[in-house]
């Protein structure tokens, strides 16, 4: 059939021709960036805080409750490590069959290892085989997740105007605070509804489903957005194109390696104020966890407001500036946070606060810190691939290590973990003088 039938046919039926296709603004972009990041910062949390709240009585009830909590945040680790394999293997299909396909098995896949997670069986019930599943599932969601990068974030960044690019930056790591803030409202009422004995049995599972129906709502507004012809001519212009991770490394590996090390200082604060205080609190101290979900979440509306400054503070003193005076920031901040943490209810909703407040500015303008300075051809693997990495090495760890370190050596230590991130980032921004500019 001719361009132009296929034009008379459209018409014929009442649609747009596609040559009448209106220009894609920025804000169309950031709609589908903001559902997809929800949607997989909320699968993350609802996993989180069962690693603290459920797992170490679930599936480690064999050991005390400190040794269970790291043994759930070891299997936490999993995910980030099979992160990068499922890139890998997701790019592949994206090359070959497109990123309507990709995108489709690795939302089902994120959706499907993280529902099934609410069937497992207890270790009273099933012994080790329990644990197994748990691993397994977990690998599973972190596989898939490294399939879920669609490249609307680096789309975003190209087409956002040249002196907003650092308000555009900020959008798509809304996601975070918001996908924080559902996860803990939500499992603060069903901790708060239910008895115990019920939570423990069967309550806790409820959040696992709902994360499995966001993915499927997010799948479908991800791919009315993704693979329309006015977004597929987009990407195309853009070169956002799937290219060999292999060839990718071996032409970029400098800006690979600065891309997953310059967010550090943000994705270290990323833990230790989500996921490292709230099993501190539940292990160490005779709070009620529903308050403490509660706090997180208020702190977490503290770190949107943040998030959204950032962006108008990258677009007046450039990204490189904000991110290195955020790093000082949190490395000022390590040297007193292990106290407030420590310091009673007030102490936790300073902490808290004032955590959040500094990973929102830091956060903001974190994603592809450095993903202007690849190639064009590579932008786009590039780019998923310098987040695997700097997920992998700032955040995976990064409960268990802080947990372990603050038993052994005191909550201080929590705060040099915390130190040796934001060092990371100024080295990092040091080696990449030219994102001055960008």
């Amino acid at each position: 059939m001719s361009t132009n039938t296929a034009h008379q046919t459209r018409e014929e039926l009442g649609l747009p021709s596609f040559k009448a296709a209106h220009t894609i603004s920025p804000g169309e972009i950031a709609i589908g960036v903001v559902i997809g990041r929800t949607s997989e910062f909320f699968d993350f949390f609802v996993y989180a805080i069962a690693s603290v709240l459920v797992f170490p009585k679930l599936f480690f009830p064999f050991v005390d409750a400190l040794t269970g909590t790291l043994y759930s945040f070891a299997i936490f680790a999993l995910a980030f490590i099979a992160r990068p394999v499922g890139s890998l293997v997701f790019m592949a299909i994206d090359r070959a069959y497109g990123r309507g396909v990709k995108l489709t098995i690795a939302l089902f896949g994120l959706g499907g290892s993280t529902a099934a997670i609410a069937f497992l069986p207890s270790y009273e019930t099933a012994g080790t085989t329990s644990i197994w599943l748990l691993m397994l599932f977990r690998l599973g969601q972190g596989f898939a997740l490294g399939g879920t990068w669609d490249g609307l974030a680096s789309l975003l960044a190209l087409n956002a105007p040249e002196n907003r690019r650092g308000w555009y930056a900020m959008i798509p790591q809304l996601g975070a605070p918001f996908g924080l803030i559902v996860a803990s409202t939500l499992f603060a009422f069903m901790i708060a509804a239910l008895p115990a004995a019920d939570f423990l049995d069967w309550g806790w599972r409820y959040p696992f489903f709902v994360a499995f129906a966001i993915n499927v709502v997010a799948l479908f507004a991800r791919l009315r957005i993704v693979v329309t012809e006015e977004f597929q001519t987009l990407f195309a212009s853009r070169d956002l194109q799937p290219v060999s991770v292999l060839g990718t490394v071996s032409q970029e590996w400098r800006t690979v390696v600065i891309g997953a090390f310059a967010p550090l200082a943000s994705f270290a604060l990323f833990h230790m104020v989500t996921v490292f205080p709230l099993s501190w609190v539940f292990l160490f101290t005779r709070e009620a966890p529903t308050g403490f979900l509660l706090i997180e979440a208020l702190a977490a509306a503290f770190g949107v407001v943040a998030m959204i400054i950032s962006g108008r503070l990258a677009d007046r003193y450039g990204r490189r500036t904000l991110l290195g005076a955020c790093a000082v920031g949190i490395a000022v901040f390590s040297g007193f946070a292990p106290q407030l943490l420590d310091g009673g209810a007030a102490g936790e909703i300073v902490f808290m606060i004032s955590g959040f407040i500094l990973l929102g500015l830091a956060f903001g303008q974190s994603s592809g810190v450095v993903s202007s300075a690849f190639k064009t051809e590579h932008r786009y693997t590039g780019s998923a691939l310098t987040s695997d990495l700097a997920w992998l090495f700032g955040a995976g760890f990064a409960p268990l290590a802080a947990l372990a370190l603050s038993v052994k050596f005191g909550l201080i230590a929590s705060g040099a973990y915390l130190l040796s991130g934001a060092l990371a980032t100024l080295i990092a921004l040091w080696f990449n003088k030219e994102l001055a500019s960008r």
